[in-house]
């Protein structure tokens, strides 16, 4: 009879320790331990996970607030703190885990619901955006009439000078330039005639540089003819024409840089 009644009595026992584990809701605040809670690292705590098992949430985040125990019980009860920034006034959340039978966190609750959102990973900034490429240097323009005579493509001795000075200037980069020299002509002639003296001007730079120490690979010319002009001239007598056309004759010779 005794027996009957003790075992009874165990049975009540227990099924009352078992629906006080998993409560559904949360403890009072004032009841944790330390009072007030604990002041937590939102980066620390994004660790947690379901799946973890009571040890490894121990090592995490520290012993439950509310006197939990480790073994037998469903649900760990924590009173953290938060600060957004610093100085800020703090943010108090309680925070519960689930554990199914074997101690391992199946899921979790927050009070006030907000606080979840404090989990989620802070809004990256945007890297800058680069700053833009520095443009490449502007060709060197030199005037066809500083290298040439007029309707000619034969370097004059003032032109050779010249180039010497562009050589110089390259200096111990002179092995490693990519050049390119082109060649532009005024609208006196046809077009054809001038695309033609634009390229051999072209070239009788290109083979100056050449000999003169630059890579023959490293330099190369065109044509351009009449194309492209600075200036533009109406109609006047022969001689005024070819002086005022004189910006459009010259050669540029783009990738010396430095």
């Amino acid at each position: 009879m005794n027996t009957k009644w003790m075992t009874m009595a165990a049975a009540v026992m227990l099924a009352g320790c078992g629906s006080a584990q998993v409560r559904g809701d949360f403890p009072d605040p004032a009841r944790a331990y330390p009072a007030g809670g604990t002041y937590v690292s939102l980066d620390g705590l994004r660790q947690y996970a379901p799946g973890m098992n009571k040890q490894q949430l121990y090592a995490l985040l520290g012993t439950p607030h509310f006197g939990e125990g480790m073994w037998g019980v469903r649900e760990w009860n924590y009173l953290f703190n938060f600060r957004r920034t610093v100085g800020a006034p703090p943010i108090q959340c309680q925070f519960q885990i689930h554990f199914d039978g074997k101690g391992v966190a199946v899921g979790q609750s927050w009070k006030p619901a907000t606080c979840a959102a404090l989990l989620e990973p802070a809004p990256v900034a945007a890297a800058p955006a680069p700053p833009p490429a520095a443009p490449p240097p502007p060709p060197l323009r030199i005037s066809a009439d500083a290298l040439f005579a007029f309707d000619s493509a034969e370097l004059s001795g003032k032109g050779r000078a010249r180039l010497d000075e562009v050589v110089a200037s390259l200096g111990a980069r002179m092995g490693a330039v990519s050049l390119t020299v082109v060649g532009f002509t005024d609208r006196i002639g046809s077009d054809a005639y001038n695309l033609r003296l634009s390229q051999r001007r072209a070239n009788a730079v290109r083979d100056y540089l050449v000999a003169r120490g630059v890579p023959a690979g490293s330099v190369r010319a065109e044509g351009q003819g009449s194309a492209q002009p600075l200036v533009e001239c109406g109609k006047a007598p022969h001689a005024e024409l070819v002086r005022c056309l004189a910006p459009n004759r010259r050669v540029e010779i783009a990738g010396i840089g430095g």
